[in-house]
């Protein structure tokens, strides 16, 4: 019955700005995100749930392992979420093992502890960014590794990588980075379901409709990958050059646990345009 099953009454969601939400929302209006989506749904099961969100934008793993892994411990979840890794992918000296290490280090200190612990694998970001081609065995590596450490340490693993609508360009933000709103309601679905939650099934790995307008071919195509280039890209490598990140300055927006509010609005619905 909603409200009564007390399977989890503590989420603590580790990781850089997906988890933090980005593309969901903004930071005038207030970001949601994947992980407060699935606090959500936990909550209509258990109006009791207390949810916190240790993420910060551009954090590597090496870093969401120190900055957030001793504040959730002390948390004390009985679910947590750790996702973390894309940002070393970006990195030019990105080493697969270092960054499985860090995630695993994760698992195993919120598992020793009593946690129930979710991860997820990532889709190959080149069928998102041509651009980024190169860097598809990166992807397959870092995911070979995920599911590795994960066996080991008995954490749930949503295989998001495996679907061809992760890749849809409507699920993501104009930046290719970020999920969009319909991006995150379908990663949060993802997790709902590998966690197997009460009304969680399979839909997010279905398709969407046919878009309403074609993809850019040819010329149109080039000029549309040099105009993301120009808006995102550069400005992206332009911090990397100045060892700035996006996340200086920024803490967790959820540090301590508090009790969840389910939304009353359906203007983050999916309705794929």
């Amino acid at each position: 019955m909603p409200g009564t099953d007390p399977r989890y009454a503590r989420y603590v969601a580790l990781g850089d700005s997906q988890t933090e939400g980005l593309g969901d929302g903004d930071d005038t209006v207030g970001l949601r995100g994947w992980a407060d989506r699935l606090a959500e749904q936990l909550a209509q099961h258990n109006s009791a749930l207390e949810y916190a969100n240790l993420a910060v934008r551009g954090r590597l793993a090496g870093e969401v392992r120190t900055e957030q892994l001793s504040p959730a411990l002390a948390l004390r979840p009985d679910l947590a979420t750790v996702v973390a890794g894309v940002n070393d992918l970006l990195r030019p000296r990105f080493d697969a093992d270092e960054v499985a290490g860090h995630l695993e280090a994760m698992f195993a200190a919120l598992t020793a502890q009593g946690a129930r612990v979710a991860t997820l694998t990532f889709p190959d970001i080149a069928r998102i960014t041509p651009l980024a081609r190169p860097l598809g065995s990166r992807v397959t590596a870092l995911n070979d590794r995920i599911r590795q450490a994960a066996r080991r340490h008995g954490v749930t693993v949503a295989e998001t990588s495996h679907h061809p609508v992760v890749t849809d360009p409507r699920l993501w933000s104009p930046d290719r980075l970020h999920a969009s709103p319909l991006g995150h309601q379908r990663i949060a679905a993802a997790v709902a379901h590998a966690l197997a939650l009460p009304d969680s099934d399979d839909t997010w790995t279905h398709p969407l409709p046919p878009p309403k307008t074609a993809s850019p071919v040819g010329w149109r195509a080039a000029a549309h990958e040099l105009s993301w280039a120009a808006a995102f890209l550069g400005p992206w490598l332009g911090r990397r050059l100045r060892g700035r990140s996006a996340g200086d300055g920024h803490t967790a927006k959820r540090p301590h646990l508090l009790p969840v509010q389910t939304p009353t609005d359906t203007s983050h619905s999916e309705r794929p345009t």
